[in-house]
């Protein structure tokens, strides 16, 4: 009873003061979250060079929305969203350090809202503390800021899967909260398909098992209509272009190199050292400190799972935790390469279990082995700030430097005349042709986009190039144009038509 009367004196307290203040205590709850999301992307501009120039993937997305530049080929597998995402800058601006402000400042407000979908499930430092986790791993800095579609998966399942719980009830809500949540897991459906579709899917299919066992049909029509919207044009494009959704979904696993058993756990942790694509994934592991925080993390999911079991609160824990492992699967086991990105909707999923795990751990024990426990957890978490900002910087120095031989093979390209409108074709024909302002074609892999006799005919009305790698040999029909070289690379320009 006394316990009661002092609960209610606190509340008490408690709301006067936010009648004194003026300031609703959920918004001043929100106050600690928005100061992460700010903190996420401050960081993202000191520490990943706003002049980094497009990777190969970002000049893809954002070519499609381009005046300036010719767009490159778009392979089955990808989705548009990320090119929508970036056209109110891309579609008007060559600026690369406007769009990476641009994408940073989005980044950080994505997170912000991504973790007010959770307000009520957990309390507002797990949240804090979740929030700040995703935000200071190396690779969702990295990413943060460039054009791809991984991270934004991460942001619209955490939305999605928060709100879910909301609109079932875990929260709490009421009257137009319930509204609410069906709207904002309708929202971060939408964006999860608009980015990658079939990831989406993987994400959902807890959610959607959930909300059947539950029969809350709007909710079923929230989340079903979100992935119908948002991965609507992902399949009109599949009947448009490709012969039907099965035939893009082969075509898709074919560039991937086919999707099956295949275990690639190990291939991940060789990507942990700053491995921006890991294909084929060969060579060493990175330093055990390097991986270590990886190996953790299941550990720690786990320990937040017993922690909510406990305390009679499992479903916001454990809902997160099942799509987490479904968004993880099909990169881990069914992919024969890796990219740290992949996992990305995967640690966004696992930030708020692994969090409210770090506070029982730190707070486990009687009272006088508390801040032993809490001491233990802030050296953890200090260790794996340094193991993380260390890989970011290298990883950040090798893509600047990349970047600039391809920015450099340009101007060469541009000194033996080959200037816009051009075509370029072979090693490396995307990334060298953006920043040559070329257009860029291939006769066979996973970017065949031309014949021999167009790129010949091309030849005649335009500059057209051939650019063969290291130790590889020029193709046939290149025979008779002019060779040079620039850096590491064979370079054979067509003769003037």
């Amino acid at each position: 009873m006394t316990d009661g009367v002092n609960a209610t004196l606190v509340d008490g307290r408690r709301g006067t003061a936010a009648k004194a203040s003026g300031t609703p205590r959920r918004w001043r709850g929100a106050r600690p979250v928005a100061a992460v999301a700010a903190a996420f992307t401050l960081v993202q501009l000191v520490l990943v060079h706003p002049s980094m120039g497009l990777g190969w993937d970002e000049i893809v997305y954002t070519s499609q929305v381009t005046t300036h530049h010719p767009a490159a080929f778009f392979s089955a597998p990808r989705s548009r969203g990320v090119s929508l995402l970036v056209a109110p800058v891309a579609s008007w601006s060559a600026s690369t350090e406007l769009l990476r402000v641009y994408l940073a400042v989005l980044s950080g407000l994505g997170l912000y809202l991504a973790l007010r979908a959770w307000q009520g499930l957990f309390p507002a430092r797990v949240l804090v503390t979740g929030g700040a986790f995703l935000a200071t791993l190396w690779v969702t800095l990295f990413y943060g800021p460039q054009a791809m579609p991984n991270y934004w998966v991460g942001i619209g399942a955490l939305t999605t899967v928060g709100c879910t719980l909301r609109a079932l009830g875990a929260g709490e809500p009421r009257g137009r909260s319930v509204r609410g949540a069906l709207w904002g897991a309708a929202a971060g459906a939408v964006l999860m398909a608009l980015m990658r579709p079939t990831d989406a899917v993987w994400v959902a299919v807890p959610l959607l098992v959930l909300v059947l066992v539950r029969r809350h049909w709007p909710l079923l029509l929230a989340l079903a209509g979100g992935l119908a919207v948002g991965g609507g044009e992902w399949v009109v494009e599949a009947y448009a272009w490709y012969g039907g959704l099965g035939e893009r979904l082969e075509r898709a696993s074919e560039i991937q190199g086919g999707l099956g058993w295949n275990i690639a756990v190990d291939d991940q942790m060789r990507s942990l050292g700053g491995r921006g694509l890991c294909r084929p994934c060969t060579g060493s592991m990175p330093h055990p400190v390097v991986t270590l925080w990886w190996l953790l993390l299941p550990v720690v999911a786990a320990v937040g799972a017993v922690v909510a079991l406990r305390a009679r609160r499992a479903t916001a824990t454990l809902v997160p935790l099942a799509c987490a492992v479904t968004a993880a699967a099909p990169y881990l086991f069914m992919i024969g390469y890796a990219a740290p990105r992949f996992l990305q909707p995967a640690y966004a999923l696992l930030a708020l279990p692994v969090a409210d795990a770090l506070w029982h751990l730190a707070g486990a024990g009687r009272d006088r082995r508390r801040p032993v426990a809490a001491t233990l957890v802030a050296l953890a978490v200090a260790g794996h700030l340094a193991v993380q900002f260390s890989v970011l910087v290298g990883t950040v120095n090798r893509n600047v430097d990349s970047r600039e031989d391809w920015a450099r093979v340009a101007d060469e390209l541009h000194r033996l005349g080959v200037r816009p409108p051009c075509l370029l074709t072979g090693h490396e024909s995307i990334p060298i042709g953006y920043y040559t302002g070329c257009s860029s074609g291939s006769t066979s892999g996973n970017n065949e986009n031309t014949t021999v006799a167009e790129i010949l005919d091309t030849a005649r009305r335009i500059p057209v190039a051939a650019i063969t790698g290291p130790g590889g040999t020029p193709p046939a029909h290149t025979r008779g144009w002019t060779p040079h070289r620039i850096t590491d690379l064979e370079i054979r320009v067509a003769p003037p038509g």
